[in-house]
């Protein structure tokens, strides 16, 4: 088969993890940088070269890839097949370009994950609804529970620790810690993101012929790992002021245990059972429980309801611009 359709589809899905990088730079940074533990640059610079090393980290845990190039959808090969991961592509892209201006931190995986099924479903392929319920399905729902009670206990634990030290040595030990924190945050973020874009671009090379479907090339984690770095470093600014300031105020010790909430469950979840989830529902869910050990009036509710129904948009909304996409190629080529 001619290689550039195939060229075109990998070249899409580095445009996705670009602005997957941009999208999601806040996830791991935003805390760090309101409550000046680190410089934006700073914060940004270190979050993208984490990014990096939890990209190459796919080479070790490629079960998050495995997942989203083999047990979302069954396409078929050839063009049908690449016009179909071309489609998703677009989708996510688009949905993520939109939450972006609108400063909304919505997930970058499930706009991929429903972009694919949402091409899959327009061109009658086979979408793998067993593999959907229990690696994406099940995941986006407990993950924001987990990241609310984790980041509860956590605060309240630093709470009752520290509750006898002086405030301002606190803050100042926690703004140190909060380097390690954000940069745990942004290694996870790096290797959850980049296995997603790598298992597209498998599964594009697979329909076109170029692979087995085995493991991921070194090749295709290099330049996923490069791209979601650059994209990183190039910013998210509209999101990072969501996450950092209009959810909560948050002080040094507060970031801390949000960040050290929400790397923990992207540890265990990408690496313990291979499941594709959003680093934006962690971090904000961890936020709101951080909150919400103040006082539940400390967390802008009304704040907080505009993300959740960016996150259930998402996958619907990721998914029907993808299927437009899919019939607008079949239209038009």
């Amino acid at each position: 088969m001619d290689w550039l359709p195939v060229g075109i589809v990998i070249a899409l899905a580095m445009g996705f993890n670009y602005t997957n990088g941009f999208h999601d730079a806040a996830n791991a940074i935003a805390t760090s940088v309101s409550t000046r533990a680190l410089t934006p640059r700073v914060a940004l610079a270190m979050a993208a070269v984490a990014n990096l090393l939890g990209g190459l980290m796919v080479w070790m845990f490629g079960q998050v890839a495995a997942t989203v190039g083999k047990g979302i959808i069954e396409a078929p090969t050839g063009s049908e097949g690449l016009a179909i991961c071309a489609a998703a592509l677009i989708g996510a892209i688009g949905w993520n370009l939109l939450t972006w201006w609108y400063g909304l931190p919505s997930s970058s995986s499930h706009a991929l994950i429903g972009g694919l099924v949402g091409a899959a479903l327009a061109a009658g392929a086979t979408v793998k609804w067993d593999g959907v319920w229990h690696k994406v399905v099940i995941p986006m729902v407990v993950s924001p529970f987990a990241g609310i009670i984790l980041g509860y206990l956590l605060m309240a634990a630093i709470l009752w620790l520290f509750r006898r030290a002086q405030p301002g040595r606190v803050s100042r030990g926690f703004r140190y810690a909060q380097t390690v924190s954000a940069a745990s945050m942004a290694v996870g973020h790096g290797f959850q993101d980049a296995s997603k874009t790598a298992g597209v671009v498998v599964l594009a090379l697979t329909v076109g012929g170029y692979s087995s479907g085995g493991e991921v090339p070194l090749w295709v984690l290099l330049i996923s790992a490069v791209v979601i770095s650059l994209g990183t470093y190039a910013g998210g600014w509209r999101i990072m002021r969501t996450l950092g300031r209009r959810i909560i105020h948050l002080d040094p010790p507060q970031g801390f245990a949000s960040e050290s909430s929400a790397a923990s469950i992207l540890w265990i979840a990408g690496i313990g059972y291979g499941a594709p989830i959003s680093t934006t529902h962690v971090i904000t869910s961890a936020i709101m429980g951080v909150g919400a050990t103040k006082r539940l009036s400390a967390v802008r509710w009304g704040v907080a309801g505009n993300i959740v129904g960016a996150w259930v948009l998402t996958f619907p909304g990721a998914g029907s611009a993808a299927a437009l996409t899919y019939w607008l190629i079949h239209l038009f080529l």
